[in-house]
């Protein structure tokens, strides 16, 4: 009965079946993982909702491609593309739309003192100020409010945490922190503009795994977002799992029992 955490899918849906076809996945007694960014660029994200959906065992993660889709389908904001709009037509898109509302930012499990969060966790907090803080925006979300924090989430300040943030500007920088966080500035500001590999930044950045006063350690971090490392990574308990399929990569799995890793190509030119 493994568990296997899977990367970005963004909508190679004919990728995540040819995963989970490599990994001989038993919908009865495996267990699936995702990074988020379920949605979005890929050809196919109506397909993977309603398949990720329907499995019982399983735990999604916002990512940013997550929540943009929650203020598309909203009107709250304007889509770049039209990749979306078969899940915006789908007659269960409003189903669909609540039930990815639903899913977590931070997932931890105890049993394999284990984070799985979207893009990582703030160097400045520990474990329990980040599932405190991701519980905050989850509540929100869950309620009949969470349509004034789709209008409030957009934005890059503030860009420090503070214990005295509050309302809108908390939150905002709480889902940032979970969804878009990369490179961060030597006095802990988040920087949300480079998306390089590691070493090509400008020298007064650090990956935000890097930082040197990084709270937690000790526990095993599960993350995506970050294409450009290509799942590579050389620090203690942290495993990055987005390697690209949706820029003609590949899609990873990575079980969690023995971190061995399972990889398809992208099937599109």
């Amino acid at each position: 009965m493994p568990t296997y955490c899977i990367g970005d899918v963004q909508g190679c849906y004919d990728e995540l079946q040819s995963l989970l076809q490599l990994i001989n996945f038993d919908r009865k007694n495996d267990t699936l993982w995702f990074v988020g960014d379920l949605v979005n660029r890929g050809p196919k994200s109506l397909d993977v909702l309603r398949f990720v959906r329907k499995l019982k065992k399983c735990i999604v993660v916002l990512g940013n491609h997550d929540f943009h889709l929650l203020a598309v389908y909203h009107k709250l904001t304007h889509p770049r593309s039209h990749i979306l709009d078969s899940v915006l037509k789908a007659e269960d898109s409003l189903e669909l739309i609540n039930w990815l509302r639903k899913c977590p930012l931070l997932h931890y499990d105890l049993n394999f003192n284990c984070v799985l969060v979207h893009a990582g966790l703030l160097p400045q907090w520990n474990l329990h100020t980040a599932i405190q803080c991701a519980s905050e925006v989850e509540n929100v979300l869950k309620s009949d409010h969470y349509i004034d924090l789709l209008k409030h989430m957009y934005g890059n300040k503030p860009d420090r945490w503070s214990l005295r943030l509050r309302g809108w500007s908390r939150l905002r920088f709480i889902i940032n922190s979970f969804t878009r966080m990369r490179f961060c500035h030597m006095d802990g500001r988040l920087d949300f503009h480079y998306q390089c590999k590691v070493g090509m930044q400008p020298t007064e950045y650090l990956p935000w795994f890097k930082v040197p006063t990084r709270k937690v350690r000790n526990v095993e971090i599960v993350f995506g977002h970050w294409a450009a490392l290509d799942g590579e990574i050389d620090e203690p308990y942290m495993y990055a799992l987005d390697t690209g399929c949706v820029w003609g990569k590949g899609l990873t799995a990575m079980r969690l029992e023995d971190k061995k890793r399972f990889q398809v190509n992208c099937e599109r030119e």
